[in-house]
């Protein structure tokens, strides 16, 4: 569930560099994530640094350690609460629909999900809960999370990053270009689920 404030870049230079990593972290870890930016949290911060509000290496590293800490965490949840979470009654913070679809996406593509739910909102959020409540191998899980928490925060702030550089007067087109890029960051996702789709369709004849 993606927040697209038009006083987001206002947001993000007063909550800095700790506002930020708290964020992802509970993106990536916590039930309250599916209420929290991501993609275009990550994109306008890295927009920012170009302007020397922050630090690119330091924003992005900081961003991939708190993905990685928060799916830890994700998965940590999953495995000790395991089915029960199934059982949860709906709340302000939790909704049975939302782990149901992150559920069928998990089964559908396995340990993969781990980086594709990178770059799809609420799915990024229960996809570590899953895994762990699925006794998914911690080593795989690991991988996974590594991979997919690099792709996802070093990526998006560095796209920030540069074309912020790179394209004058950005900044009066950054809510359509964040947009674009939430569109885009969802891109390979939606590509790899319709090429899945595609090959399961039994051909003619058979």
């Amino acid at each position: 569930m993606e927040i697209l404030h038009p006083d987001l870049p206002k947001i993000i230079e007063a909550i800095g560099y700790i506002g930020i990593f708290t964020i992802v972290f509970a993106e990536s870890g916590l039930l309250i994530g599916i209420f929290l930016p991501g993609d275009s949290l990550l994109f306008t911060a890295g927009f920012l640094s170009s302007a020397g509000m922050f630090n690119l290496p330091t924003l992005s590293v900081g961003c991939f350690i708190a993905a990685v800490l928060g799916d830890n965490v994700g998965y940590a949840f999953g495995k000790k609460v395991g089915p029960a979470i199934f059982k949860r009654k709906n709340s302000f913070w939790f909704h049975k629909k939302h782990l149901e679809r992150a559920q069928r996406f998990y089964e559908k593509h396995g340990g993969k999900t781990i980086v594709l739910a990178r770059f799809l909102p609420v799915v990024r959020t229960f996809a570590p809960i899953l895994a762990g409540a699925g006794a998914m191998n911690y080593r795989k899980f690991l991988f996974y999370n590594i991979l997919g928490g690099f792709s996802w925060a070093v990526g998006l702030t560095t796209l920030g990053h540069y074309l912020g550089s790179f394209i004058p007067d950005v900044d009066k087109y950054l809510l359509p270009i964040v947009l674009l890029i939430i569109l885009l960051s969802l891109l390979p996702t939606v590509i790899h689920v319709l090429r899945e789709h595609t090959l399961a369709k039994p051909t003619r004849g058979n």
